[in-house]
């Protein structure tokens, strides 16, 4: 009976040992596994397609499971060679993050720049978070470099189409993008029409150039500025500037719509705007009308205005067209008033278009005829004849 106690015992005691160990390793070892599992960094996107020099921005999200807040010091493990990569926290630079309890969101970032010469094929970026030797956790970021794409530099403008009066400049803005992996040095160009100049302004300088560097992966925004020959007649022009490297053509189109330029003159061949003119008798005055603009006018139509009872006419009342820069003369009729005494008066005429007008004051001096001054002419005539009858017969006597 002894023995079976003692027996009893023993394994008693194994069991309790076994039981004081378990607790050991628990307390010890199995705490460490769970501080460790206790911290966790992820980010939204881990992995993507990107560009060989492009610049990333990764938010960082932290979940704390500790039960506790903690700094927690961040690495970076591995990264290709060439390409940067630095922590940041409220735009800064930074080692460390404060981790609260439970889920952080974007408590930190991690910028990256790929090498403008990175070769295209699949990368790791290999991350790490810890507090001490109590929780850590690392983020492995997976990054396929897309091949370059050839041809996709441009050189365009958001409005190519622009219109304007004759005598006015135009002004595009165009984009200049180099989205090569090297250095670019382009050389502009145009084949405007003749007479006209065109002119390259990179954004922010205040003089053209003849050629600009762009870096890769960069743009450059330039102001095209096209200034129409003095001669130019409306119409639709079209502009092609090129941008030349040493590896490509860029080519934008710009299209300029002038637009008509009006302008009507109204005058005399002779450029004089008086005459005289003699009561109820018909004063014939040429009138020259003239085109002064880059457009052809149509339908030019005279009217006049004229004192009471006054009248005036035209031998073309209406002109069917005045070509651009030409003139055509048209004759006046006009006949005062019967009763229109001595003095001067305005007589206006207009030549109005559906796109322009001109007006023209003529001075109208009048001249009258009475009879009593045919009379006393008659009548100084008779004693000059008189006179000279009595001379004649009485003067030899």
């Amino acid at each position: 009976m002894k023995a079976i106690t003692a027996t009893q015992n023993k394994t008693a005691a194994q069991i309790i040992t076994a039981l004081f160990i378990m607790a050991v390793l628990f307390f010890t070892v199995g705490g460490k596994v769970s501080a460790a599992g206790g911290l966790q960094m992820s980010t939204g996107y881990p992995g993507m397609t990107v560009n060989a020099g492009d610049d990333l921005s990764f938010s960082l999200d932290f979940s704390n499971t500790t039960g506790a807040g903690m700094a927690v010091s961040l690495e970076t493990v591995s990264l290709p060679e060439g390409w940067k990569g630095y922590f940041t926290g409220n735009g800064s630079e930074v080692s460390q993050v404060y981790v609260k309890s439970g889920d952080n969101a974007g408590a930190a970032a991690y910028s990256l720049s790929i090498p403008d010469e990175a070769a295209s094929g699949d990368y790791e970026v290999v991350l790490r978070a810890f507090a001490g030797t109590e929780a850590e956790d690392t983020l492995t970021l997976k990054l396929k470099v897309a091949a370059e794409e050839i041809g996709s530099s441009s050189f365009e403008s958001q409005y190519p189409e622009q219109e304007g009066a004759s005598g006015a400049s135009f002004s595009f803005e165009a984009s200049l993008v180099n989205n090569s992996a090297s250095q670019q040095n382009y050389s502009f160009s145009s084949n405007a029409p003749a007479g006209w100049t065109v002119s390259f302004t990179p954004s922010g300088e205040s003089s053209p150039v003849n050629s600009i560097t762009v870096e890769p992966r960069q743009s450059q925004a330039v102001t095209i500025g096209v200034t129409p020959s003095v001669d130019a007649q409306a119409g639709d022009y079209t502009i092609s500037c090129s941008a030349v490297s040493a590896g490509e053509t860029l080519k934008t189109d710009l299209k300029a719509t002038i637009t008509g330029n009006y302008s009507l003159d109204v005058s005399t061949p002779s450029g004089r705007l008086s005459t005289e003119a003699y009561p109820n008798k018909q004063k014939e005055i040429t009138l020259k009308l003239t085109n002064n603009g880059n457009t052809d006018l149509k339908n030019v139509n005279l009217t006049a205005t004229t004192p009471d009872g006054w009248s005036m006419s035209f031998s073309q009342p209406a002109v069917e067209v005045i070509e651009a820069g030409a003139s055509v003369e048209v004759t006046a009729r006009l006949t005062p008033g019967k009763d229109a005494l001595s003095g001067d008066y305005v007589v206006t005429v207009k030549a109005a278009g559906s796109e322009t007008s001109d007006t023209a004051e003529f001075r109208i001096s009048i001249k009258t005829e009475t009879v009593w001054g045919i009379v006393g002419v008659l009548l100084i005539i008779c004693v000059f004849a008189g006179l000279g009858w009595v001379f004649h017969k009485y003067g030899r006597r």
